[in-house]
Parts: C-alpha cells; sequence; structure tokens
C-alpha cells in the first residue's frame, strides 16, 4: 500500500511543501495553477477565463448548485428514505465512486438468503439448542430452489454464528455478517457480535431442511472451490441446473476416501437430481445432460465446466421453463421475482445486498452495503428515465460500444445517494447536514462555464468580474433567467446588461456538442450528466448534450503504467522529453477506440524525427523553386497526385469530425507525405516536379497536420512558407471531387512497380546447381519488356460476364461456387477449359474482398498502356535497367504469357545487354564523392551515363548538372596524381554528342565522326 504524502514525493514535493495538505483547501490552490502551465506547455486551446473550482470554496458555484437542487427537489428528482447503497463503516457514511481507492463503478448485487433450518444440532452447534439455527445460503436464482439435494460449505473456510433481528441464529462467513449488520438483519445494528465461530469441516454432514425441495433433509457437504468473498459461504446444490453442483455430487459418489475424510456418509449423498426446469436443446436435467456432452468427469474440469455453466443459465434463464410448484408452466425469466417474493413473505428468504466486487475506500476501508436513511436522486424513475432515453437515442455516442454501455446503464441504474455527511461540497438547501457529494454537483456545471468569466475573474469566485456581482446576488430567479428557465425578467440588484449578458452567452454555447471523458464513467457520471440535463431542460431538447466521446486509460509502450514498475511518465516529463508536438503526435497515434490507448515511446521519437525531417524537406523544396516547372501544364503524374492529395484531405477531414485521430495522423501525414515522396520520384525522372504542386502540397500538409502538431506546422507556415498570421486563422482546405480513375492509375502504378520488383528479385536467384556444383551467379538485367493484356483471354472474359450477371441477380453477393460451377459447366464455349475454370473463379473471388466488383470488369478503368508509357522512365530507374519496353501480350511468343497476362496485371520479362565496365573518377576538392564502376552499353550516350550514374550515386542530386572528361593519354593519365590547382589537367571534355562502342570488350567512343580507344577509367565533375 502506498501513502499519499510518497506518491507526494515522488512527484518532487519536499515534506515541507507536503505538510501543508492537511489543510483541505491547499489542495485547491496548488495544483490548478501546474495543470493550466502543463496544458498551455502543451498548446491547448482554451478560454482561461472560464476556469473555476467547484464546492462550497466558490461561492458563486455554490449558489449555482444549490439553485440546480433547489429545482431538482421541487421537479420530484430527490427522494429521501431508506435504500440499499454502498457505504464505509469507518467513515460511517455512503462511499461514492470518486471516494473510492477501488472498485470505481462497482454497485451493489441482490442475493435471495435461503433460510436452512438445522434439524439436528451436534458438536459445537449444541450450545445452541435453545434457539432456532439456520445455514444462510446466498442464491441468485431462487427459482432453482425447487431442486435442492444438499448444500456446500467450504471445509476450510472460517463461519461465525451470529444472533437475527428476531433471535434466531444464523450461520455465515464473517464478511456476510458484516454486510447484514448494516441492512437491518441482526440482534446489533452496524455490528457483529459473533456467538461462535467455527471452520467448514466441523460443520459437514450437519441436517438441514431448505423450502421448496422435494427432500425433507439435506446435507452440508464439502465443496473445496467455496469462495468467502462472494456470498456467505454457504451454497446452494442444485445439480438438475448447476454443472459445478452435479460435478461436485458425483466426485462425492465415486471418492469413499472423499466422504471419509469429512465423516460424510453414502447416505448423505445418496441423492439424484430432481428435473425442476425444462431447457431446450438440454431437457429437464440440463446440468447432467452438458456434462455428458462436453465430457466433464469431475469437478476439476475448470475451463469446461466454466464454459458449460455459461451455456446452461444463460438458456435455463432466458428460455426454460419451471415443471413444478404453483408456476409451474411458466418462463423463468417470468417468474423469478415472484418466487423471491413468495419465500421473503413465509420466512423463509430474506432480500440481502452486497457489493458485487471488493471496494476500497479511500480511507483504507472495505465497504459494505448499508440500508440507510439518505437523500437521493431518484434515477430510473419510469417518466425521467424515458426521457433520458430519448437524450440517449438522439445523441452521437461515436462508438457502438459506448451506446451499449449507456444502454445498461439506464437498465441497472437506481436511485443515487447524492449527499453525505462530511467533506468538501455544498450543503443541501434545504437540510444544512448533507453536503451534496463530488458526483452530483457535476453534472451540469458545462452551464456554468458560459457564464463564469463574467461573475469573476479567478478560479475561486473570490474576485468579481467587471460587474462587481456577488454570489449572494445570484438568487435561484436570477439563474432561472440566465438557464432558460423563465423568461421573466427576475427581480433583482444585478444589472440588466450582465444578465442579459449572461443569458446570451448561455444560449450561444448550449447545448455541448462534444464531452470528453473516460468510458469508466459511463455508468456513473456521464449517466448522471445526461439525466440532469433533461430534469433541468425537460422540454428543451435543444439543449440537451449532442455529443459524448469516451475513450480508456492510458497505457505506456502497452502495459499499465506504474510508478514502483519504473514504467510512469507524467504530463510535464512527456513534454520535456519529446516536445509538445512530439508528445501529441504520439498521442494522436495511441489509438481511436474506447479501449486504453497505448502510447509508445518508440513513436513519439520516431515522431519527432519525422516532423524534423518534414521541416528540413519543407525548407529544401522552398530553395528549389527556381528548378522547378510553373505553368499550368500538368502531365499524368501531376494529375494523379492532384486525386490523391483531394482524396486524402477528404479522408482525413472525415476523420477528424469523427474524432478519430489515428487514422487523421496516417492519412494526413503518415501517407499523405508517402504520396508526395512517390510523387517527387517519379517526377524527377520525368519532366520534373510542379511548382504549383509542391506549394500546394506544403500548404495542406501544414493545415491537415496542424490539429495535432500545431507548433511545427505554425512554424513552416510562417517562417519556411512565408506566410503572415498565424496558420490557427487559417481555413481547412478546399478540395475538388478526387478523381477515383486517376487515384486507381496512381495505385496500380505502385503496385505493379513493387510486383515489377519482386519479379526482379526472382530473377536474380541463382538456377539450382548439380551436386558438388556452385550455382552460377546471374548476370543483373539490363533490359526489360512489359507485356500488357487488352483484354482477358476469351474463356476468361466469358466467365466474368456470367460471374458478372449472376452477382447482379444475386442482390450483388457473389453465390457460393458449388452454384457457379453449375452455371458456368453449362455454358459450351467452356468445356474444353473446366480444369481451368474454378481456379480462375476462385481468384476472381480473393480479388473481390480487395477490390471489389472491379474484379468482374473485364477492362481497367484506364488506359493501361498510356499511364505506363508516361511512368516508363520512373520504372526504368527503380529497376535499374537501361531499357524498357512496352508490348502487347498478343505479340508475344510465350504461349502462357498470353495465357496467364490480363488487363490490370502486366508482366515484366528481363534480359542482359553485353556491357563493359568503366571507372568513373571524382577528384574535386572536398566534394565528398570518389570513384565508381558502371557498365557501359552499345551505342551509350553521354546522356545515358550521366542518368545511370546520378542513379547510381544518392549525393548527386537531380538537379546537379555532370560534364565527363576522358584522358588525353587513356593508358597513362589515370596514373598521374592530379594537382589541387587543376585537377582537370591532361583531360579532354566528352560533347553530348559522343556515342560509346564495344570492340573487343573495350570501350571507345565517336566524335565528329572520328572514333578512338576511350580506355577504363575518365573523369566526372558536378556543377
Amino acid at each position: 500500500m502506498r501513502y499519499q504524502w510518497q506518491i507526494m514525493r515522488s512527484l518532487g514535493l519536499v515534506d515541507a511543501e507536503i505538510r501543508n495538505f492537511t489543510d483541505e483547501d491547499h489542495w485547491l490552490s496548488y495544483f490548478p495553477p501546474h495543470c493550466v502551465k502543463d496544458l498551455k506547455r502543451v498548446g491547448l486551446h482554451t478560454d482561461w477565463r472560464r476556469s473555476f473550482i467547484t464546492t462550497d470554496r466558490n461561492p458563486f458555484y455554490d449558489s449555482f448548485v444549490r439553485w440546480q437542487f433547489i429545482r431538482l427537489k421541487e421537479r420530484g428528482k430527490i427522494q429521501y428514505g431508506k435504500r440499499y447503497t454502498i457505504f464505509s463503516p469507518k467513515d460511517e457514511q455512503p462511499c461514492m465512486d470518486h471516494d473510492r481507492s477501488s472498485g470505481e463503478g462497482v454497485g451493489p448485487q441482490e442475493y435471495t438468503l435461503i433460510k436452512m433450518h438445522v434439524q439436528e444440532l451436534s458438536g459445537k452447534l449444541k450450545s445452541l439448542a435453545s434457539r432456532k439455527v439456520f445455514f444462510i445460503a446466498a442464491t441468485l436464482r431462487p427459482e432453482t430452489m425447487y431442486g435442492q439435494t444438499n448444500c456446500w460449505l467450504g471445509p476450510d473456510l472460517t463461519y461465525i454464528a451470529v444472533e437475527a433481528k428476531n433471535g434466531d441464529v444464523y450461520i455465515c462467513t464473517r464478511r456476510a455478517a458484516r454486510n447484514m449488520a448494516f441492512q437491518e438483519m441482526l440482534s446489533v445494528e452496524n455490528e457483529v457480535k459473533t456467538l461462535m465461530e467455527l471452520k467448514g469441516h466441523e460443520l459437514m454432514g450437519t441436517k438441514l431442511g431448505a423450502p421448496l425441495t422435494t427432500y425433507k433433509t439435506i446435507y452440508a457437504l464439502p465443496m473445496l472451490t467455496v469462495k468467502e468473498e462472494k456470498g456467505t459461504g454457504v451454497v446452494t446444490s442444485v445439480p438438475s441446473d448447476a454443472p459445478d453442483d452435479f460435478a461436485a455430487l458425483v466426485d462425492l459418489k465415486n471418492k469413499p476416501a472423499l466422504r471419509e475424510k469429512y465423516g460424510i456418509t453414502e447416505e448423505m449423498v445418496n441423492v439424484d437430481p430432481v428435473p425442476i426446469i425444462d431447457v431446450p436443446e438440454y431437457g429437464a436435467l440440463s446440468a447432467p445432460a452438458v456434462c455428458q456432452m462436453m465430457g466433464i468427469k469431475s469437478q476439476n474440469d475448470r475451463d469446461k465446466l466454466v464454459e458449460a455453466k455459461e451455456k446452461v443459465y444463460l438458456r435455463g434463464f432466458y428460455e426454460g421453463t419451471l415443471l413444478v410448484g404453483e408456476f409451474k408452466g411458466k418462463k423463468v425469466q417470468d417468474i423469478k421475482k415472484a418466487i423471491q417474493q413468495k419465500l421473503v413473505a413465509s420466512g423463509e428468504a430474506l432480500v440481502y445486498q452486497e457489493p458485487e466486487k471488493l471496494i476500497i475506500s479511500r480511507s483504507g476501508d472495505e465497504c459494505v452495503v448499508a440500508l440507510c436513511d439518505q437523500w437521493y436522486l431518484d434515477y430510473g424513475e419510469p417518466k425521467w428515465r424515458a426521457v433520458t432515453q430519448q437524450n440517449l437515442d438522439s445523441l452521437n455516442t461515436y462508438h457502438d460500444d459506448v451506446r451499449r454501455n449507456f444502454d445498461a446503464s439506464l437498465d441497472w441504474l437506481k436511485g443515487h445517494a447524492c449527499a453525505r455527511t462530511y467533506g468538501l461540497g455544498t450543503y443541501l438547501p434545504w437540510d444544512k447536514k448533507w453536503v451534496i457529494e463530488s458526483l452530483s454537483d457535476s453534472t451540469i456545471y458545462m452551464a456554468y462555464y458560459t457564464v463564469c468569466h463574467i461573475l469573476h475573474e479567478d478560479l475561486y469566485g473570490s474576485q468579481p468580474g467587471k460587474y462587481g456581482i456577488k454570489a449572494e446576488q445570484m438568487t435561484p430567479e436570477v439563474w432561472d433567467y440566465i438557464f432558460f428557465q423563465s423568461n421573466t425578467f427576475p427581480n433583482t440588484t444585478v444589472k440588466k446588461e450582465a444578465v442579459e449578458m449572461m443569458r446570451n452567452e448561455f444560449a450561444y454555447w448550449y447545448p455541448v456538442n462534444l464531452r470528453v471523458s473516460g468510458k469508466d464513467l459511463i455508468p456513473n457520471h456521464l449517466t448522471y450528466y445526461l439525466y440532469n440535463h433533461t430534469a433541468i431542460w425537460p422540454t428543451q431538447p435543444d439543449k440537451w448534450p449532442a455529443g459524448i466521446r469516451a475513450n480508456g486509460h492510458l497505457l505506456l509502450n502497452s502495459e499499465k503504467m506504474s510508478k514502483s514498475t519504473g514504467n510512469f511518465l507524467t504530463l510535464s516529463d512527456a513534454l520535456d522529453k519529446y516536445g509538445a508536438d512530439g508528445m501529441r503526435l504520439a498521442l494522436a497515434n495511441a489509438g481511436d477506440s474506447v479501449e486504453d490507448a497505448n502510447f509508445e515511446t518508440q513513436v513519439a521519437d520516431s515522431g519527432v524525427l519525422r516532423l524534423w525531417t518534414f521541416v528540413e524537406l519543407a525548407k529544401e523544396l522552398v530553395a528549389e523553386k527556381d528548378c522547378m516547372r510553373t505553368g499550368s501544364l500538368y502531365t499524368v503524374n501531376d494529375k494523379m497526385f492532384t486525386a490523391e492529395m483531394n482524396l486524402k484531405i477528404r479522408e482525413t477531414d472525415g476523420y477528424y469530425k469523427t474524432l478519430m485521430f489515428k487514422e487523421g495522423l496516417r492519412t494526413g501525414f503518415f501517407e499523405y507525405s508517402n504520396l508526395f515522396h512517390q510523387y517527387r520520384e517519379r517526377a524527377q525522372v520525368q519532366s520534373g516536379l510542379s511548382w504549383e504542386l509542391v506549394q500546394r502540397y506544403l500548404t495542406s500538409q501544414v493545415l491537415i497536420l496542424s490539429p495535432i502538431c500545431p507548433h511545427v506546422c505554425d512554424f513552416v507556415w510562417q517562417e519556411v512558407l512565408g506566410n503572415r498570421g498565424s496558420i490557427l486563422h487559417t481555413s481547412w482546405p478546399v478540395t475538388e471531387e478526387p478523381d477515383m480513375q486517376l487515384v486507381k492509375a496512381s495505385e496500380y502504378i505502385g503496385d505493379n512497380s513493387h510486383r515489377f520488383r519482386l519479379r526482379l528479385k526472382a530473377h536474380m536467384v541463382p538456377a539450382k546447381a548439380k551436386k558438388g556444383e556452385t550455382p552460377a551467379a546471374v548476370q543483373p538485367p539490363s533490359h526489360g519488356v512489359i507485356w500488357i493484356a487488352k483484354t482477358f483471354p476469351k474463356w476468361q472474359s466469358t466467365i466474368l460476364i456470367a460471374m458478372h450477371d449472376l452477382y447482379e441477380k444475386n442482390n450483388k453477393i457473389l453465390p457460393d461456387n458449388k452454384e457457379l460451377s453449375k452455371a458456368l459447366g453449362s455454358i459450351p464455349s467452356l468445356k474444353k477449359y473446366m480444369k481451368k475454370v474454378m481456379p480462375f473463379v476462385q481468384s476472381v473471388r480473393e480479388r473481390m474482398s480487395s477490390v471489389g466488383d472491379a474484379a468482374l470488369k473485364n477492362t481497367v478503368d484506364f488506359n493501361e498502356r498510356s499511364i505506363l508509357e508516361e511512368n516508363l522512365d520512373y520504372l526504368r530507374g527503380t529497376l535499374n535497367l537501361e531499357g524498357l519496353i512496352l508490348s502487347w501480350t498478343e505479340d508475344c511468343d510465350n504461349e502462357r504469357t498470353q495465357e496467364e497476362v490480363v488487363p490490370g496485371e502486366p508482366f515484366i520479362t528481363f534480359s542482359t545487354a553485353p556491357s563493359v565496365p568503366l571507372t568513373l573518377i571524382n577528384p574535386q576538392p572536398h566534394s565528398g564523392l570518389f570513384q565508381c564502376c558502371l557498365p557501359v552499353y552499345q551505342n551509350d550516350t553521354v546522356a545515358a551515363i550521366t542518368a545511370r550514374l546520378k542513379r547510381n550515386e544518392r549525393f548527386i542530386k537531380p538537379t546537379m548538372k555532370l560534364t565527363f572528361h576522358k584522358y588525353k593519354d587513356p593508358l597513362m593519365g589515370p596514373r598521374n596524381v592530379p594537382t589541387l590547382a587543376d585537377p582537370l589537367q591532361g583531360t579532354d571534355q566528352l560533347n553530348e554528342e559522343v556515342i560509346f562502342t564495344l570492340k573487343d570488350e573495350k570501350i571507345h567512343f565517336t566524335s565528329n565522326g572520328t572514333s578512338a580507344y576511350l580506355g577504363a577509367k575518365i573523369v566526372y565533375w558536378v556543377h
């Protein structure tokens, strides 16, 4: 257990500072300024004038909450009386969600306590002979009591005997007795007075009389899995409908040694399951039936028993029909409550509640369920619930899981204790000994945001606003007028101008378009939020909440944050380490669902690098503006990139509107920047970059990324792009409707360049050598042919037409393969292709999963050859080929190529032309360039050598100019040491008209009609 002072020390506070926190008001003054400071560093855009603290420490907010509760009480939403609530005995008051250190969101669980009368007192129980003694069993299924055959006790558990309110004696666990004491069941309220303490094994074999069962006597038997932390430690046994009970009973029957260990005789287990409920599929003895089906042999088959229990319990409750008793023939789910009421009325049972799970208060106390007098908000009242359901029906919850959680909360929520006896908060206006608790005074405070900057200038309400309004002037009638409860101007000393301003502010800002909060608050705070808005504005749906976005907790590197393990990161530390935008990028990438988000430090690190790289790219592109194309003449690549930008901008806008920031980051930064680099790579080997498109890319990139990384984007916007004013004052980029044919064409180039590279990789794999021989090295190819199909082979085209017809007739759903096979088999022209038909059908079906019904078309939606021709230089460069041509498959001699190449999926073949290696030397001082070796092919030109060198040397930019120089003496020239004063001494420049030829594995050059030997080395110079 960690104490608060230890946590504060870990935050950097020294003991002298920590001591001040014994004053509760110090909490209110210390943390808010630190929070504001960190949030400003994050770049949070907030109207800080509207900041305030709650509770009565802020007199204006105190007045606001009093008004709210006065109106709620007048409208019958607040009641007083005894009710079950989570309660801390140590604190002597209800323990609401925000008062808990664990168990937030956990509520009471109702049980029926079955009173099993002890027929013969033996052992320690003999001392209780003058009283009625009962084993008290807790059950969630009172309708199954007709089938009891025994009860179960944990042999090693500790049980106690306590005196009931009517003088009887109850046997149960101490934990259960503690809950009973606070529910007016025991002789002494709120206290457990133990008559005796017993171990479970001391009670084995006790004779009991149980209500409703057909057995006059049942026995207490051992079950090792009985838990002390659930129920009373006494468990009813119904082996006809409970797989666990059936398996345990069979074990006792089959294991004499086990019976002997606990003093259990064969007579005590000589019972059979009693058929009481008919369950579809499983019959009247559902537990034995499902155990047999699943091969469950004993109670040690834990996993199977869990599965069996789920099957039987769900179907038994929702579909089962009772076979016995006065409710015979009725559905179980319809008579469960009636049977409970019958047992309680006859004195054979009690209604009991306990926390559904362990709840620990902030004071370290294990909470109970108590029946106590209290003021409570009557959540669940049918009319109020119906109106709140209307609000939920119109609410944007962003995720279906959130809506389902809200529906479930509305179903089970029945009242909420709204006040306690001490702590921070507003006093109930009509009962000053009660303080409104923190979940109840924070349900409509969003309305207070709209006016607080007019009422006071500080967080605490101690500095009046410009109108000098005092808290006591804010009467209920004034609040009524401001918040549209009344249209009659109130009798008040507050200036009319101030009141009208507050009324206008509220009218302008309400309703709340978006409330962002944790998913763990759906069962309480957020559901209360809906209830209270419909209660305060019952006839004004336009004031009800419009949207709630719930999120999970934050993991750090896929693990829960924990200071004890060192896996912990504060907001301030994250800002110091990654900066605001690096942290924001990692947070955006952490996840969009209601599941816990995952902040990955690796993503934050790489995000910082990505942002820096983008800034440098922007600077580089602006500096190269004069080298780029200008004007309105756009290439196909320009048009494809434009269409892709339009698409990604629209996708990103849609994701932002639905608060899907991870998806928005993906489309608006990762994919968007990848599209630019793809465009740049293609354009540089063709007609160059278009400045208009580069400028549009940079401008739109910072605009669509600015919601996530505003600081970097604003820097680029102003300092790099030269815009005046902040990017925050700029509109979202305007886009045209994206041309999807161009988008598909670009994807076609990207997909096929990838396929071609894989084909090249496969081409370079050596053929398998004979045993004992080394595989022969494969020469890299120098040339390639891309084969394009104008249409599918006739038999495939026939299949596509037939499949498309069947697809349309079947409501745009492709029939199964059996039906397709039958339909295609009836087409005469396909008879000789039948072995190929179904494999082709399956390949089309698989393509449909990725491209939809486009897979059924005979051709693609764009001019395939034209797109490839436009990008031929790019494809040649990416494949490192010297030559690349396009051909139709109908001109190919290879029958397999003609047969298998289809529209949209071109095929490439490679070949290697003869070449001679040439060494290129760079003697420029301080250039960082040295020498490299390139192949030279027959009839190569200077332009071809230039392009080849640029592809191989990444430090040579596409915009740089190159010249080549031959040695005057091709043999001795390369051996001379160059002089720094004149590195090109002893060389002659090769002009653009030079043609290189190969002869006897040597390189010659031809210039002005004269041919000469070039040599094995030449010089290149970068300008």
